[in-house]
């Protein structure tokens, strides 16, 4: 991992609360999405290693980033990491600005599942 305005020594060593101001700082300071959201997921592995509580580290600004910026592939592939930041509501519609293919795909397969198989079978079980 790079340095992203903060080592790796100090993800690990700094007390929740700095880490907090000072990757909020370094976020709204730069806009770097990427190593936000990298320096965050650091933290959710100290979260799992040590004895300190870093679960939900700056949920606003994680929902933020997901929700109201522009989607990246940096997005697309550390999103699974941040499901329990957000409720069921935001985590689909936070599906669907990430991956808007795949969602048309799926309503179009509905669609067409609809038109062709349900509809026409369910004509045959009532005969």
């Amino acid at each position: 991992m790079k340095e992203h305005g903060l080592s790796k020594e100090q993800l690990f060593r700094l007390s929740r609360r700095t880490l907090e101001k000072r990757i909020r700082n370094f976020y709204y300071k730069t806009k770097d999405d990427q190593a936000t959201i990298e320096m965050l997921i650091t933290l959710q592995v100290r979260n799992e290693l040590c004895e300190a509580d870093f679960s939900n580290v700056l949920r606003a600004l994680v929902q933020h980033i997901f929700l109201k910026t522009r989607s990246t592939a940096a997005m697309r592939r550390y999103y699974r990491y941040f499901s329990e930041y957000f409720g069921a509501k935001d985590w689909q519609l936070l599906s669907v600005k990430l991956f808007p293919a795949q969602t048309f795909i799926a309503e179009k397969l509905e669609h067409v599942y609809s038109q062709v198989i349900k509809e026409p079978l369910s004509g045959l079980a009532e005969s």
